[in-house]
C-alpha cells in the first residue's frame, strides 16, 4: 500500500485541516508513492524509536508529535536533527497528526473529556474552521421500494454524518405526480397519462465537499429519468472545532474518583494537583499537552476541575486564586492513551498493513517519591 493511500485513509479518522496554524502536520519525511507493509505509531520519535522502527522493518511512523516543527538549517548525525538523518537514511517516512488529532471528534481531547465523565462537551478554545465547509440538505423524492437503495447509495458518497452519528437521514411518505411527454421514457407509467405514485421524501445532511458526488450517487441510483430533487443551504449549523473540552459532569464525582479514573485509561503513574483535592467535580474541563491561555478560559466559565498535561507556574497560581482544582497528568501522558483508539481505527481502513505502537516511546520524566 502507498503512502498517499495511507494518508487518505488517515484523512478519513481525522482532517488534518483541524490543525492549529502554528502546527506541522501531514507527510514530513518520504515519498507519498513509496510503499508500506509495516506502521509504527508513536508520540514523539526519539533515537530510541527510530532504533525500535530499524528493527521492526517499519516503513512509515506516524507520530503524534512533529519530528520537524521549524525550519531545518542542518541535518546531520551527530546535530539536534540527528533523529531525521538517521530516519532519512533508513528510508523510514514519518506522517505527523498533532492538534488535528486534537480538535478531531472522537480525538485527543474527546477521549479525556469521557475519562472524566463530562456530557455534551464543547470545545474550549483556538477555533478552527469546519474542514468540510458549509454543510446543505439533500431532499428527493423517490418510489417507496427504491428508498433503501438510494439512502444506502447517498450514505456511501459521504452523506448523513451528524457529529458522532452516521446514516442520519428523515423520510415521510406522500403522494408524487408526473405526466410524461412526448420524448419521455418513463421507468413508471406511460406518455400522456397522468402517474400518481406512494414515494418517500428522503432527505439528509451532506458537507460542501460531498455534495456533488452525493448527488451523482443519486441520480444513478434513482429509477426515474429525471429524479425530483431540492438542495438547500443550511445556516449556523457547523459545529465548533477547537482545543480542550467543557461540560457538565454527570453525576458529579469527587477528585478522587477522577484520578482513579485517569490512571486506569491513561496509565498514569503520578498526577500534580493544584487546589481543593477533596471537591465535588460538577463542570469539568481538559485539554490534552499543555494549552497555554485555554486557562483563563475555563476559570472564567467557573469550572471545578481542569484535567491537562502540564502548567506553567503562573497558570498554576492564577487557578489556585481562582478556586479551580487542576490535574496535571505529564504532557505525553495526557496524550499516549488515543495511540491504542487510533491504531484500530486506521487498521480497519487498511487491514494489509501491520500497525504497531512503540514500545520505546515514553514520558520523559521519571515520577519518584523522595
Amino acid at each position: 500500500m502507498k503512502i498517499k493511500d495511507i494518508a487518505a485513509a488517515i484523512e478519513k479518522i481525522v482532517h488534518l485541516k483541524l490543525a492549529q496554524d502554528w502546527d506541522n502536520v501531514g507527510l514530513l519525511i518520504g515519498n507519498p508513492q513509496a510503499n508500506v507493509n509495516n506502521i509504527l505509531l508513536a508520540i514523539d520519535i526519539t533515537q530510541n524509536v527510530v532504533a525500535e522502527a530499524k528493527r521492526l522493518k517499519t516503513d512509515l511512523i506516524i507520530s503524534y508529535h512533529p519530528v520537524i516543527w521549524d525550519g531545518l538549517k542542518q541535518i546531520t548525525a551527530d546535530g539536534s536533527a540527528g533523529a531525521v538523518y538517521n530516519l532519512i537514511k533508513a528510508g523510514i517516512a514519518v506522517f505527523s497528526i498533532h492538534t488535528a488529532l486534537d480538535v478531531a471528534i472522537g480525538g485527543v481531547n474527546d477521549g479525556l473529556a469521557e475519562i472524566v465523565g463530562i456530557r455534551d462537551a464543547e470545545p474550549i478554545g483556538d477555533y478552527v474552521d469546519n474542514p468540510t465547509g458549509d454543510n446543505y440538505k439533500l431532499v428527493v423524492f423517490v418510489p417507496i421500494e427504491s428508498a433503501a437503495k438510494i439512502s444506502n447509495a447517498v450514505f456511501a458518497a459521504g452523506a448523513g454524518a451528524i457529529g458522532n452519528y452516521r446514516n442520519c437521514s428523515f423520510g415521510a411518505e406522500g403522494t408524487g405526480t408526473f405526466l410524461p411527454l412526448k420524448g419521455a421514457k418513463p421507468a413508471i407509467g406511460k406518455k400522456g397519462k397522468l402517474e400518481k405514485v406512494p414515494e418517500i421524501r428522503f432527505e439528509t445532511i451532506v458537507p460542501a465537499g460531498k455534495l456533488a458526488d452525493c448527488i451523482a450517487a443519486m441520480k444513478k441510483a434513482h429509477p426515474y429519468e429525471t429524479p425530483a430533487f431540492d438542495v438547500l443551504k443550511l445556516y449556523d449549523t457547523q459545529s465548533k472545532f477547537g482545543l480542550g473540552r467543557i461540560g457538565k459532569v454527570a453525576p458529579p464525582v469527587r477528585i478522587k474518583q477522577i484520578i482513579g479514573k485517569i490512571n486506569k485509561y491513561t496509565g498514569a503513574k503520578a498526577v500534580g494537583i493544584v487546589g481543593d483535592e477533596k471537591r465535588l467535580v460538577k463542570t469539568a474541563a481538559v485539554c490534552a499537552g499543555s494549552c497555554g491561555k485555554i486557562i483563563n478560559s475555563v476559570i472564567a466559565a467557573k469550572a471545578d476541575c481542569y484535567v491537562t498535561g502540564e502548567l506553567k507556574h503562573h497558570q498554576a497560581l492564577a487557578a489556585q486564586e481562582a478556586g479551580l482544582t487542576c490535574i496535571c497528568l505529564s504532557h505525553t501522558v495526557s496524550e499516549r492513551f488515543i495511540l491504542k483508539k487510533f491504531a484500530k481505527q486506521l487498521q480497519k481502513q487498511i487491514k494489509q498493513v501491520t500497525i504497531k505502537i512503540s514500545k520505546k516511546d515514553a514520558d520523559p520524566f521519571k515520577w519518584k517519591e523522595l
